[in-house]
């Protein structure tokens, strides 16, 4: 019988916005405790918080963006990284503060919806 508190992680799934200061550290923390997911977030601006790496590239199975801007910066500096790993945009605008209400209820929605969780 299989203990339910080691399911498997089924998948690594990163979360972009710019500055990884309010909307992809909310999706990190919103998705960090399911069992069927590794999660991480990071920043494309060179001032985020967080800068997305190679490393997190090759290491996600997909990847969620905020905006459409985030998705053609992500294919013009990384393209040859991602060109194999499916890219989502979540049409998220830039108008919440971490872990706003409307941001995670958002976030469970749209993440769930695409990955039928």
């Amino acid at each position: 019988m299989i203990d339910p508190h080691e399911a498997q992680i089924l998948m690594n799934v990163l979360f972009l916005c710019s500055r990884n200061q309010w909307r992809s550290p909310t999706a990190e923390q919103v998705w960090r405790d399911d069992p069927r997911l590794s999660v991480r977030s990071a920043g494309l601006s060179p001032q985020a918080r967080r800068r997305v790496t190679v490393g997190d590239l090759d290491w996600a199975d997909v990847i969620f963006v905020m905006e459409d801007k985030h998705k053609t910066r992500l294919m013009a500096e990384f393209s040859g990284v991602v060109c194999h790993t499916p890219v989502h945009v979540l049409h998220i605008p830039d108008e919440y503060r971490c872990m706003d209400p409307e941001l995670v209820s958002e976030l469970r929605r749209s993440v769930a919806g695409i990955l039928n969780l």
